[in-house]
């Protein structure tokens, strides 16, 4: 008997979903089928592949009011913040309006005697595996130029937000994406595995673990499958003497603790000047007793459970052992009385840290920051690489010259100048060491789901 995958909601610890994964040849047939409906989608033209892929996106949206519903039930998030629209939006306008632009021919010559240009081709099926913690947002960042660009798409989102994944698809195909085009299968490790592994994708991009991306690149191993990898980081933020106090603790303690803290991009450590350090500290004690940690349902809750009990339990052990070691946690859980040990975790400021700590170091994607003061900008630097990660840093300045400067040193792929958690689609999403690699979003996102073809056309004379 084929077991089942079941989505437990953080609400309660209720089954939400529960769904039969595909059998080895179930999944086979379903490559195959997106395979053989890849080349006449690629053969649509350009503009009619957009428009299709922009009412897909039209038609997720008039779901809102169930998708924000189903989102909280699945992974926790307050429904308050009204689900992810606004930045699935930006993306897939942004993507489509540049798409002409990024696919066009590189012209090298085009005389009475040759014409010599390099294509974008698609790579074919283009295999996305998508995550639990924004599941419309990170899915769309690939999902949106692969299928403008020519692909099919194949889509496997996280057991802990499968309805995702069918909310995906039903709203493509309302937008005329067919079926064979883009599909949504629930799958088990290895049979995910096994197809990477047979060379069944012209692309595969994953977001989740650093574990999940070694398993990933083991299984294309040897097939030169093209993997994107986003793996996560320990994102710092760096707040500089001339800073914008109360505008670095907004965005910094938010950037920290949206979304439970659960963001890619999250702020999980923080380095004040040392002249600011006191009262930075003191800020953002006060800016975390004004969240309100509850229901998702309830339009007052500003902080939701964390999407599953196991992922509290290590932002727990985290804490535990920084106070062990001499940390101070300055939130009392008794203040957050929602906090009930399993799913529901109070957010925690720790002071008194250092890099000899976990919490320092390992990813806890959870509500949780350890503060540090520094005495100037090569400590913070210094403080900033000293981490396996590299995905985001913020730094906090009235100075854009010294953060362009301080950028140039950092160990990271986006530096962000007073903001943080966001992703501008103009820009490419990338990271380094531990992160992982590949491009998402900007006209390099189209590369990644493109090959270049080249073409050396002697033209016959007379």
């Amino acid at each position: 008997m084929t077991k089942t995958i079941k989505l437990i909601s953080p609400v309660d610890g209720s089954v939400y979903a529960e769904r039969t994964p595909l059998t080895g040849t179930e999944a086979r047939a379903a490559v195959a089928r997106a395979r053989a409906a890849q080349g006449a989608w690629a053969a649509l033209p350009l503009a009619e592949r957009i428009a299709r892929v922009r009412a897909g996106i039209a038609a997720l949206n008039a779901m809102k009011d169930e998708v924000v519903q189903e989102l909280a039930g699945q992974m926790g998030r307050p429904t308050r913040y009204g689900g992810e629209f606004g930045g699935v939006n930006e993306r897939t306008a942004y993507m489509s309006d540049i798409a002409a632009e990024a696919l066009a021919p590189m012209v090298a010559e085009d005389s009475d005697r040759f014409r010599r240009e390099i294509r974008r081709e698609p790579v074919g099926v283009v295999f996305v595996i998508a995550p639990w913690n924004y599941p419309f947002l990170t899915a769309v960042n690939t999902i949106v130029p692969a299928l403008i660009a020519g692909n099919a798409v194949v889509l496997k989102h996280a057991s802990q937000t499968l309805v995702a994944g069918e909310r995906l698809a039903q709203a493509m195909a309302q937008g005329g994406v067919p079926a064979d085009v883009f599909q949504n299968v629930v799958l088990d490790h290895q049979t995910t595995e096994d197809l990477i592994a047979e060379r069944s994708f012209g692309f595969v991009n994953f977001t989740g673990s650093v574990r999940g991306g070694q398993a990933i690149e083991r299984a294309a191993a040897g097939t030169f499958t093209a993997t994107g990898l986003e793996l996560g980081g320990k994102d710092p933020g760096y707040v500089r003497a001339d800073a914008d106090l109360d505008a670095a603790v907004d965005g910094l303690m938010d950037g920290a603790m949206f979304n439970s803290g659960q963001c890619c991009c999250g702020i999980e450590r923080i380095y004040v000047h040392e002249s600011l350090y006191d009262a930075f500290v003191e800020k953002a004690v006060a800016w975390v007793m004004g969240q309100r940690l509850g229901n998702p349902y309830d339009p007052e809750t500003t902080m939701g459970p964390m999407a599953n009990t196991r992922f509290a339990e290590v932002v727990r052990g985290q804490i535990a052992d920084a106070v062990a070691q001499g940390a101070r946690a300055l939130i009392d859980p008794a203040a957050f009385p929602a906090d009930d040990g399993g799913a529901y975790l109070a957010p925690q400021i720790l002071v008194d840290v250092n890099h000899d700590m976990r919490v320092m170091r390992e990813e806890s994607f959870g509500p949780v920051v350890g503060i540090m003061p520094v005495k100037d900008d090569d400590e913070a630097v210094a403080l900033m690489n000293d981490c396996d990660y590299g995905l985001t840093v913020s730094v906090w300045t009235a100075d854009a010259d010294a953060a362009a400067e301080l950028g140039a040193r950092l160990e990271t792929g986006t530096v962000f100048l007073n903001r943080c958690d966001y992703l501008d689609p103009a820009l490419c999403w990338t990271g380094c060491k531990d992160t992982g690699r590949g491009a998402a979003l900007s006209s390099l996102g189209y590369m990644a789901v493109t090959r270049p073809k080249s073409y050396h056309l002697k033209k016959v004379t007379k």
